[in-house]
């Protein structure tokens, strides 16, 4: 696919001065001959399409939900006016309607203008796998937001055409949505290897993937909130995803050895689909917004909360606060150690207070301190009274900084650099909906074989009963880990929200606060240690995370700290704008309107 973007990047240059094909807004305004008559053309329309619709690294989209910092749904936030608060759908301009639609319009040409076109029967196959395959993913991001919508198959000239169609029902949407995938499925070559130049379209196992994703949605209880665990599509679930589980793991699909490479060693045997990006003409903001500011070209964006680093389990599987764990403790003592003996991920995936921290550039052995007065000031966390600074970053901050993906071998110079593929889907995704659905059909010795080799990859220990710590034995129990592992194996890659969600469950974080934790530097008998001395100490990276006292802060500190998300926060209202534009689409219930988004 890196190779693909320069044949794109070349076609856009070849073009750019006699038509634009990849820019022009209205697809009756070009000239068909330039495009559907030339593979290498065709496919950087395409492209074109790939770039809008899987978006790239996004460092707070789990802001969205408990695992980081900030409060995206203050009370009345989301409104007909501006439904895209809601969650925002990848590459999309957030949810927008007219965006996904233009995006839709653009695929339906090229779906049109493929099959009347005189290219090569191979090239229209390729193309319109690829084509049925995008239609589908962008309706999904709209269904699972909106419930039902216009699904339309042929395209729309934006100036032209009547626009004002009704909303197709949730389940017809569900159903073009399986249609569209099996024909993309039934088109695509089954799998492209990493080694092939074609890495990075979608292939087969990608659309098998996503389709069993997708039944999950359409069994789950935000489409069935009256009967949620036992409708009659969970059953449908449980075989695409056994169906996708089983021809990927007999492909050689796998889990990689180690949790911290699954990004940063690119086109691994747990890679499903990913982004290619290639610096200079593809980055993303990752590092650039996970790092500490001192560290990059800026504030972090958000950090993990304390809530999330609670959740994260013990190196035995159990919680801390589990009496029948090996590393059991009391609330006040895993406050003051919360990062020993922890899941492996745990230190994969967060930056603590005085925790070793490798960036490129920095000396050997070098320490990440939040501590305010002892920090460097766009690093700090706190309100230390003794300390004559003031933090500028606790509605930001919450004294841990992310790790996960981050490509520490860039320097602060290069933070802006970061090219790593973006991967979008991971066979531990594939696993863990596998299981979900087998819990819920009473396979769950299914499930819990996931769970354990979900958790044996982390490096959990499997403790005498070979259990890695997993307890559960009933279907509620089951459901309950299934939940909790995707929180942790999935933590800062953006489905947490979507999670919540489907399964109605944001009771988990809305009307609870944010928390982050402070650090004071303590010397051995537990009295604080001159800021003055302990930054000279700081600076030497003497300080390690024992020499410092722990206690919780709100996260923010000022303005409005708490999310609100009323039951009706499950489907959000269609823009006020498309509905006075369109006397034929109804509003969503629970906003005013008649639709019912759900399946019910």
């Amino acid at each position: 696919m890196k190779k693909l973007l320069i044949i794109y990047s070349s076609a856009i240059i070849l073009f750019a001065s006699c038509s634009k094909v990849l820019d022009i807004p209205n697809l009756n305004g070009y000239d068909p001959s330039l495009v559907w008559t030339d593979p290498n053309v065709a496919n950087a329309y395409l492209g074109n399409i790939y770039s809008d619709a899987f978006g790239n690294w996004n460092i707070g989209l789990d802001g969205q939900s408990e695992q980081l910092t900030g409060v995206p749904f203050p009370a009345d936030v989301v409104t007909t006016v501006n439904a895209g608060n809601l969650v925002a759908i990848p590459g999309s301009g957030n949810n927008d309607w007219n965006n996904n639609y233009t995006r839709i319009r653009l695929i339906n040409e090229g779906i049109l203008r493929t099959n009347i076109g005189t290219l090569p029967q191979n090239v229209k196959d390729a193309l319109l796998g690829q084509f049925y395959f995008l239609r589908a993913y962008t309706y999904f991001g709209l269904v699972k937001t909106y419930g039902g919508v216009p699904y339309l198959k042929v395209p729309q000239d934006r100036y032209a055409d009547e626009l004002n169609i009704p909303r197709n029902s949730t389940k017809d949407c569900f159903d073009f949505i399986n249609n569209d995938l099996d024909s993309a499925i039934g088109l695509l070559p089954q799998r492209i290897t990493s080694s092939s130049g074609d890495w990075g379209r979608i292939d087969g196992n990608f659309a098998l993937a996503f389709k069993a994703k997708v039944s999950l949605y359409k069994a789950s209880p935000q489409f069935n909130p009256g009967n949620p665990w036992n409708n009659s599509y969970w059953s449908e679930a449980y075989t695409i995803n056994k169906k996708a589980y089983d021809s990927l793991s007999t492909q050689g699909y796998t889990l990689i050895e180690d949790y911290a490479q699954i990004a940063l060693s690119e086109r691994n045997a747990e890679v499903v689909f990913s982004v290619t990006n290639l610096f200079p003409n593809k980055v993303a903001a990752w590092d650039n917004g996970a790092r500490p500011g001192s560290l990059s070209r800026g504030p972090a964006s958000v950090g993990p909360t304390w809530e999330m680093v609670k959740a994260f389990p013990m190196k035995d599987g159990k919680q801390y606060d589990d009496p029948s764990g090996l590393y059991y403790k009391s609330d006040a003592e895993f406050l003051q150690s919360y990062w020993l003996n922890r899941d492996p991920r745990f230190e994969k995936s967060v930056v603590w207070n005085a925790g070793l921290y490798p960036v490129a550039g920095t000396m050997p052995g070098y320490r990440q301190y939040t501590s305010i007065g002892i920090a460097n000031v766009l690093d700090s966390y706190g309100v230390n009274p003794k300390s004559s600074e003031k933090s500028q970053n606790n509605d930001r901050y919450s004294g841990f900084f992310i790790l996960k993906n981050s490509n520490l071998s860039l320097t602060q110079a290069q933070v802006q650099q970061y090219d790593v593929d973006y991967v979008l889907m991971r066979f531990a995704e594939v696993m863990l909906n596998y299981a979900e659905a087998a819990n819920e059909t009473g396979h769950t010795s299914e499930a819990l074989d996931i769970l354990k080799a979900i958790r044996q990859r982390a490096g959990i220990e499997a403790g005498a009963s070979g259990s890695y710590g997993i307890i559960a034995t009933t279907r509620e129990q089951t459901r309950q880990a299934i939940m909790d592992e995707r929180n942790i194996e999935f933590c800062f890659e953006g489905l947490r929200f979507s999670d919540l969600r489907r399964w109605r469950m944001f009771s988990v974080f809305n009307a609870k606060p944010k928390n982050g934790v402070e650090a004071i530097a303590i010397n051995a008998g537990g009295a604080e240690i001159p800021l003055t001395q302990a930054r000279e100490m700081a600076l030497a990276n003497q300080l390690t995370e024992t020499n410092f006292k722990y206690s919780l802060l709100q996260t923010p500190q000022s303005g409005v700290d708490i999310n609100t998300l009323p039951n009706k926060y499950y489907f959000a209202p269609i823009q006020q704008n498309v509905i006075a534009a369109g006397s034929k689409i109804e509003q969503n219930k629970d906003w005013g309107g008649t639709f019912n988004p759900t399946l019910e």
